[in-house]
């Protein structure tokens, strides 16, 4: 007579966390400031503005936007905030940086606000496979705020998980 065969993983009380789930949908956009720029190193302020103001902004519409320049150009600060007050209202997001930084930032807002209550005591695998950019950083974000309460934390998969961390009592 065969033995039964019993799915431990699925009886247990491990709980898996995909940071994929917490993707925010939405077009992603990087702004090149240099095109504003005189031969796209010398910011004079009067064309700056100019060329920034008659800009169709309306193409950034709910985007998360990274403002960046592509040159060597030395842009103060004040650029950066001047383009994105054309950017307040249309889109949903404004950073100084590129779209890695962006993800961060954003993984990083929605990481902050996770409720951690279904997290206490319980063994947490966080999944490490997925299919939407899942920066690096937010998987470190994800042990820092998950550490204090989780039981233990583990990597990969119920199949295949690396430990990296059990509460000592």
């Amino acid at each position: 007579m065969a033995e039964e065969i019993i799915n431990r993983v699925a009886n247990s009380k491990l709980v898996t966390f995909d940071l994929e789930d917490l993707y925010l949908q939405g077009n992603r956009q990087l702004v090149d400031i240099s095109q504003w720029l005189d031969q796209g190193f010398i910011l004079r302020e009067t064309a700056f503005r100019k060329s920034v103001k008659e800009h169709d902004w309306s193409q950034y519409t709910n985007a998360f936007v990274a403002l960046h320049c592509s040159t060597d150009a030395i842009v103060p600060a004040w650029a950066y905030m001047l383009v994105a007050t054309h950017m307040q209202g249309i889109a949903k997001k404004v950073i100084t940086g590129d779209l890695a930084l962006l993800e961060t930032i954003l993984y990083t807002e929605v990481i902050q606000g996770i409720d951690v209550t279904p997290y206490e005591n319980v063994p947490v695998i966080v999944k490490g496979c997925s299919n939407k950019p899942v920066p690096e950083n937010a998987y470190l974000l994800l042990i820092e705020k998950l550490q204090p309460v989780a039981r233990s934390l583990m990597f990969g998969e119920a199949c295949s998980s690396v430990p990296l961390y059990k509460k000592t009592k």
